[in-house]
């Protein structure tokens, strides 16, 4: 019992370096693509009053079977995160800020379910919001964003599927088409999509096992009943999109898995990944949400792109490598210490990334740690360095051997040197 205390939650797990440097420079990548159309960050708690998520829909396995939710010492019911939307759209409705507000966001979100690979009870998502404009063209910019930030991290084998889910009324009529075609053969679905079936017909629409394949493929298709207004938005998010020359399929049974859902949705699969794992993000158009958190009403758009997705599709397609050095620069000081205490210091203020060794060791246990820290210069002081004034600069990785160099120059020296 001790021993399994002391380990990770099922479902969770620890994130070491290379990963968690590789994490972050997705985060940091993140940051710059959207930053550069105007997006700023919000941070929301990872905990909201349950009522927040209840938007999701009683009948999403998320909000219905998934979410973690608990009451409080004060007797509060409280929920962890599921997802970040109807967060951001709740800081939104509490405080007001000028529309547009458009917004990027990242960190933890919780669900309880089958922990498997790519998928866990604690993960990480990036995404943005936007806020106010009813403009297809928005849509159209919200897509767009994350599809330079796939290629920014170098994917080239991802997917964009595109639907419309219409106005309300348009849903409405959809869903009451689909409950008749698949009441109408109940018999011939599984048994979970006949639960499905009764609670959120929809979702009957992404079953993959065999047995309800006839059926979903023969099922009405979303576009055919679409209203003019939302015709014309659907096309003219298309032609945005395809003069900014980026792909997409359009998918008529993509109905993504949440109930805020109306109008744009799109999904991204990233063909390099199996198919139980291959969706990697997608979002859509929640027109009422705000609406329903007491703002005044407000259009809204945006997507959700997990982390671990998409990493594993950079490794499926051999990108976006997880760095190979920590460090650039070692110290390595064998007249106490005090050398290495400067030396450290006055390398890290002019931007370059140095450790040392410590408890006074060797020099030729220094010297072995410098290699195995995989820095490319070692900087060696000792007695007679000391004296003279100078640093002994020496090449760890390649063929330029050492030279000493007196302190004034060490900084330009190893601005030179290093790549």
């Amino acid at each position: 019992m001790a021993d399994s205390i002391y380990r990770a939650p099922k479902g969770t797990r620890d994130i070491l370096w290379p990963d968690s440097a590789r994490w972050r420079a997705l985060v940091e990548a993140f940051a710059d693509v959207v930053g550069a159309a105007g997006y700023t960050q919000v941070v929301p708690p990872m905990f909201e009053h349950v009522e927040v998520f209840r938007r999701l829909g009683d009948a999403t396995d998320v909000v219905a079977k998934e979410m973690y939710e608990f009451l409080d010492k004060g007797g509060r019911s409280i929920a962890l995160r599921p997802e970040q939307t109807a967060s951001v759209v709740r800081v939104f409705a509490e405080h007001r800020p000028v529309v547009p507000w458009k917004v990027w966001y990242t960190g933890p979100n919780f669900r309880y379910e089958r922990a498997q690979k790519g998928r866990f009870r604690q993960f990480d998502q990036v995404g943005v919001e936007a806020l106010g404009p009813d403009d297809p063209h928005l849509d159209a910019e919200v897509i767009a964003l994350a599809w330079r930030f796939y290629e920014r991290l170098g994917l080239r084998q991802v997917t964009l599927l595109l639907n419309s889910l219409g106005n309300p009324d348009d849903r409405s009529r959809y869903v009451d088409a689909l409950t008749a075609h698949f009441s109408a053969d109940a018999d011939a679905l599984s048994e979970e999509s006949r639960t499905t079936l009764a609670t959120n017909p929809l979702r009957v629409l992404d079953s993959r096992r065999p047995e309800d394949a006839d059926l979903v493929a023969a099922a009405p298709e979303m576009l055919d009943f679409l209203s003019d207004d939302a015709a014309v938005h659907f096309a003219r998010v298309r032609g945005a999109l395809d003069a900014l020359g980026i792909p997409y399929t359009v998918s008529p049974r993509l109905v993504r898995g949440l109930d805020y859902y109306l109008r744009t949705t799109f999904e991204f699969v990233a063909e390099a990944l199996d198919a139980a794992q291959d969706a990697v993000g997608g979002g859509g158009r929640y027109d009422r949400l705000a609406e329903e958190m007491g703002a005044p009403p407000t259009p809204g758009v945006g997507f959700a792109l997990g982390v671990d997705r998409t990493l594993l599709a950079c490794d499926a397609e051999g990108v976006f490598d997880a760095p190979a050095t920590v460090i650039d620069v070692f110290v390595v000081d064998t007249c106490g210490g005090d050398e290495a205490v400067l030396l450290t210091d006055e390398v890290r203020r002019a931007g370059m990334r140095v450790d040392r060794a410590w408890d006074d060791r060797s020099m030729k246990a220094q010297m072995k740690a410098a290699d195995r820290s995989g820095a490319a210069i070692a900087l060696i002081v000792g007695e007679d360095e000391r004296s003279s004034g100078t640093v002994t600069v020496r090449d760890l990785r390649g063929d330029a051997g050492q030279q000493a160099v007196p302190r004034a120059e060490l900084i330009e020296t190893l601005q030179t040197r290093l790549p």
